[in-house]
């Protein structure tokens, strides 16, 4: 087997959970050099390429696909002689095709799948009075992740060819269609400190002549991380999905793992 000394970690995690996940597997695989990318932010489009690099990638789930924003930040890389442990985290409903969708996303950019897992993580929907996947995830999730690092790492010492293996999805993937254009808003409380321009993955949030936020409806993806955020609480985003969710996802789901 090839020796690898570094392995990256890349998420797009606008609310932390993919983020959270990526970190424990890349942990639990010890290499001597961790390179971190967190495209969340980032709306950069030059090249990167991981060489020679386990790499962990980790994206969040809209609608049983992968989130249309995260792939397009994903196609700024290039991989070469880089496995890659897969990574789909969703809010406790589905994750449907999105690891079969990321799998072939990562082989046109030159990765090598290793192994793959479908983890939970807090609806970016959840309420504290209607909560989705609250907390997730939580200690054990972070433990399976762990050990899922390790597994991984003994898979890529005995199979040098790095084989095909099972995934759950489908191909075509799930059909979604256009989302209608929504976004969180400010409540009396919001006070302009700025903290939801800084967190919005496609600025879409920006603070007005008249020195009030505004958001750019068209923009937002509804990730929800400025209501997440708010240090006063002053940002909410109301949708009928909410409680709807709440009450068809509340049984606990567990770690779906593939290797």
């Amino acid at each position: 087997m090839k020796t690898y000394t570094s392995n990256h970690i890349v998420f797009f995690s606008p609310t932390h959970t993919s983020a959270k996940i990526a970190r424990a597997i890349g942990e639990s695989i010890g290499m001597g050099r961790r390179i971190e990318i967190d495209l969340t932010t980032d709306e950069n489009s030059s090249p990167i390429e991981i060489k020679d690099s386990i790499t962990i990638i980790a994206v969040p789930v809209y609608a049983g696909r992968v989130a249309p924003i995260a792939l397009q930040r994903l196609r700024r890389l290039k991989g070469n002689n880089a496995p890659a442990i897969l990574v789909a985290v969703y809010g406790n409903r589905d994750y449907e095709d999105a690891l079969v969708e990321l799998r072939d996303e990562t082989i046109q950019l030159g990765f090598t799948p290793l192994a793959a897992g479908a983890f939970i993580g807090e609806h970016s929907y959840s309420r504290p009075n209607m909560p989705i996947a609250e907390g997730r995830p939580d200690v054990t999730d972070l433990q399976i992740a762990e050990q899922f690092g390790k597994d991984c790492l003994t898979k890529l010492e005995k199979d040098e060819t790095l084989s095909d293996f099972y995934l759950k999805g489908n191909i075509p993937y799930r059909f979604v269609g256009p989302s209608t254009p929504a976004a969180p808003v400010c409540t009396e409380e919001c006070f302009a400190c700025g903290e939801c321009i800084e967190v919005c993955p496609t600025h879409a949030i920006a603070l007005s002549d008249e020195g009030k936020i505004e958001t750019e409806i068209t923009k937002c993806i509804k990730c929800c991380a400025c209501v997440k955020e708010c240090p006063n609480g002053a940002r909410v985003f109301d949708t009928p999905y909410t409680p709807m969710l709440h009450q068809k996802c509340a049984a606990r789901r567990e770690p779906e793992l593939f290797i």
